[in-house]
């Protein structure tokens, strides 16, 4: 029988603003976009009201992330105190980083991924490539596993990074990791127990407007 473990929900950030779509942002501190904020109040509350009670919150030093927590207890989650987990954070561009997306492609020195601008190795200059990112990401899963074993861990973070950690709980690489789309505000849920790790849910959006 499994034995009781350690509970990540990693929550995206919501959208940032529409000129910081425009280019390559990474670990740039962009804002958020004030009329998705708006529009995506009954979201908010969805989480408000479906995220674990009680948990270790984290975010990461970008403020888009301190911002989303904040929304979440606005929209009716009793405020907690933010950890600040720097693992956690986007990947880091590097030089690249507050580029237009059409300039990339000139500067790459392997073809793109099918689903992200730059192929999983491809490391910008004073950057780090995907491949890094997910040995960061996996290296502080296993950290905050252990730091709250049998706890509840409620961390806003990044698409690259979320992408990192279900791939480190899969146990496949950074490449197979592209391949996932994670949307703003949705929940991937891992868990750590003794014998492993367990892929719960990747991208579930609670009450995200039915298509």
């Amino acid at each position: 029988m499994m034995m009781a473990g350690t509970h990540f929900t990693l929550i995206r950030h919501a959208m940032v603003a529409e000129i910081a779509r425009t280019y390559l942002y990474g670990i740039m501190d962009v804002a958020l976009c004030p009329h998705s904020l708006l529009a995506e109040a009954p979201m908010f509350r969805a989480l408000a009201r479906c995220l674990p009670r009680p948990a270790q919150w984290l975010v990461t030093p970008l403020s888009r992330t301190v911002r989303t927590a904040e929304a979440i207890f606005a929209a009716g989650y009793a405020p907690v105190s933010l950890g600040v987990e720097p693992a956690l954070i986007e990947q880091d561009l590097g030089a690249w980083q507050g580029l237009p997306h059409a300039a990339l492609p000139a500067k790459l020195c392997r073809p793109a991924h099918a689903f992200w601008p730059l192929a999983a190795e491809e490391r910008p200059p004073g950057g780090e490539s995907m491949a890094e990112v997910l040995v960061r990401v996996g290296a502080a899963l296993e950290r905050l596993a252990d730091e709250h074993a049998g706890g509840e861990v409620v961390a806003v973070s990044h698409g690259g990074a979320i992408r990192a950690a279900v791939a480190h709980a899969l146990g496949v690489g950074a490449d197979n990791a592209l391949h996932l789309s994670v949307h703003n505000l949705s929940l991937t849920r891992l868990e750590r127990h003794p014998e492993g790790w367990r892929v719960v849910c990747v991208n579930e959006t609670p009450g995200a407007p039915a298509t």
